[in-house]
This record gives structure tokens, C-alpha cells and sequence, in this order.
């Protein structure tokens, strides 16, 4: 393992357990038995789908996504709006392999995976189909290279997720955003779409279950998540970071994690913090995101961010998706 690469402390054990309601193992069966099949049939539609102009196919992959997140048991609650479409980055907190559909039910988008899923059984043939984007991360010396991949993706008008964290995390902590990423949307003159994603039981704790972390095995993770009952995926969009506000990718890293981190809950990555002893988010109402809406008491949002238009590297994919403004309303990832 290269030192460079980017690590977290939480662990299976102290992160992963679920405290709220189980399904009945019969249920659990039928849970997985029907994200495969969702999944299979992602593989064998992918590719007449990218024949399919933008709209209609982004309608068709938020309709799969939200569909293999609820075939799972997950309910999924957005606020904010996704905006005007061109080319953007998204980059978002990285807790579960649960991340990438979670995501692609909102904004569909082209993905930044390490190179390692291309070889994996299922997902490997699916991550192509959709049109990932790749990085050696064991070879510090291609990053420019898939910099550039980025940018060119980005400048053409696609849509790009990273998990610049580049490891996944209990959902209580959260790790540094690493840089690269930022440069392409700098090179590519694009905005950065900033996205924070929660996993929760019904009282608005921190659910546990949706947790990949650590040596956590992508087989027990599923069995963990089918047997696990209720538990939303909430995604919040935050307000774009404009092109050209910061000629720096140092900056421009900085805030989109203070965006992100801008909620009651999650513990800074510069405090040194136990996964075990972290107390769990406040449940309370979503913090509205419109303007002229009145919100409640939070972290300030970073002055950077405007309305306007990379774990440990291990190998780390619901029911109707309530989408609607703030006002009224969340293997091991491939980063």
C-alpha cells in the first residue's frame, strides 16, 4: 500500500452495527434478490441507453438508481434542486458503495473510480457502461493524466462525481478533501456542485448499517443493509461554487468541504477523533436551502459557495425518491 494513499480510522466494528429495526430473513433474501436482478438489468440496458438523448436518459437512470436503493429498503429524501445542466463537478462525502446510486438517483452522472473496479465481477462490465473514469491510485505519476481525462469530460458538458475524501468514512467523521479533482473543474471553467450525504434512522441517528469501511466485506455489508429497516439516504445539494471565484485548487477544495461540513454532526478532519466515541447527529429539521427561506442555526456556509451557475483503498452499487426545494422537504466506493 502506497503511504500517499488516503486512509480512514473507522472500522467495521465500531461504525457498522445497526441499532434500529431488522427484516426478516426471508425479506432479506428477497431484498437482494432484487438488487441483482436491477443490477443485471443495468448491465444489459446500458448500453442501447446511451443511444438515448440526455434527458430521457437521465430520467431512465434516476428511475434505476431510486429502484435498486428501494429494493434494498432505503427511502431517499433530497433537498435542493439540481439547477441548469452543463457541465459540472460534483464532489460529495464518501460513507458507503451505497454513494454511487444514492447519487445517480439525483444527478446522474459520469463517476471517478479507481482502476481496480474494471475487473470486478458485475459492477466491473456496469462501471463501464456508464462511462467512468478511472485512476491508477497505486501510481501517483498518471494523476495528470486522469486530470486531464477529468477536464475534457467536464469542458464537453458531462456531469462528474469524486468522493475527494478518496476513502470511506462511518458518517459521524469525515476526512480531508484531496485536491486533484478541483483542478480539472478549474482547467475546465466549470462549477463545483458540492453534496453531502446522510444515512438515518427513523429518530434522525446516524444509521450504521450503510457503513463501508475498513476490511468491512462487500458480502456482509450487503446481508447488513437488506436486513436493516428503516433507513433513509438523505442528499443534500448545496449551493454552487461559481467558476473563476478561486484560482487555486487549494481553495476550491476548502470550500466545498466546508460546504459540506457546514452541518451539526460532523466532526472536522482536523480533530482527532475516535469513531467509537463520536456521538451521533442531532436529530432536527432539515436547514432550508432556498433564498428568503428562514433557517435554522448552523455552521456558516463558506462565502465562496453562490447560487449562481479520492477509504483505505480496498475494494470499495428504494422506493420513491421525494425530491422537492429545501424548504419542504441519504464495492467499497470506487473513489
Amino acid at each position: 500500500m502506497s503511504g500517499w494513499l488516503p486512509t480512514s480510522p473507522c472500522t467495521p466494528a465500531d461504525c457498522a452495527g445497526h441499532e434500529g429495526r431488522t427484516a426478516s430473513v426471508p425479506r432479506a433474501v428477497l431484498r437482494l434478490a432484487a438488487a441483482i436482478a436491477l443490477v443485471l438489468l443495468g448491465i444489459l440496458g446500458a448500453p442501447p441507453l446511451r443511444l438515448l438523448p440526455e434527458r430521457p436518459r437521465h430520467v431512465l437512470v434516476r428511475t434505476w438508481a431510486a429502484g435498486l436503493l428501494g429494493a434494498l429498503g432505503l427511502r431517499i429524501t433530497v433537498h435542493g434542486i439540481p439547477g441548469p445542466g452543463g457541465g459540472r463537478l460534483i464532489v460529495a462525502n464518501h460513507i458507503s458503495w451505497l454513494d454511487i446510486p444514492l447519487v445517480a438517483a439525483v444527478l446522474p452522472s459520469r463517476m471517478l473510480a479507481k482502476s481496480d473496479i474494471r475487473g470486478w465481477p458485475v459492477l466491473g462490465p456496469l462501471s463501464r457502461q456508464a462511462g467512468t473514469v478511472y485512476i491508477e491510485r497505486d501510481r501517483i505519476r498518471s494523476l495528470p493524466a486522469t486530470v486531464g481525462v477529468l477536464a475534457r469530460a467536464l469542458a464537453d458538458g458531462d456531469r462528474v462525481t469524486v468522493y475527494p475524501e478518496g476513502s470511506t468514512w462511518c458518517g459521524r467523521a469525515q476526512g480531508p478533501f484531496r485536491r486533484a479533482a478541483f483542478q480539472a473543474a478549474l482547467d475546465a471553467r466549470v462549477p463545483v456542485q458540492p453534496v453531502r450525504i446522510s444515512y438515518l434512522l427513523d429518530d434522525g441517528g446516524t444509521a450504521g448499517a450503510p457503513a463501508f469501511v475498513g476490511d468491512d466485506p462487500l458480502t456482509a455489508s450487503l446481508w447488513r443493509i437488506a436486513r436493516a429497516r428503516g433507513v433513509r439516504a438523505e442528499v443534500r445539494l448545496l449551493p454552487r461554487i461559481p467558476p473563476g471565484r478561486y484560482a487555486h485548487r487549494r481553495d476550491l477544495a476548502a470550500a466545498a468541504q466546508a460546504a459540506v461540513l457546514a452541518e451539526p454532526g460532523f466532526a472536522s478532519p482536523a480533530s482527532p477523533v475516535s469513531p467509537a466515541s463520536l456521538e451521533p447527529p442531532v436529530s432536527r429539521p432539515a436547514a432550508p436551502l432556498l433564498p428568503g427561506v428562514p433557517s435554522q442555526p448552523s455552521v456558516p456556509m463558506p462565502s465562496a459557495t453562490d447560487s449562481d451557475r479520492a477509504k483505505r483503498p480496498a475494494a470499495s452499487v428504494h422506493q420513491w425518491v421525494n425530491s422537492s426545494p429545501a424548504a419542504a422537504s441519504s464495492l467499497r466506493t470506487p473513489s
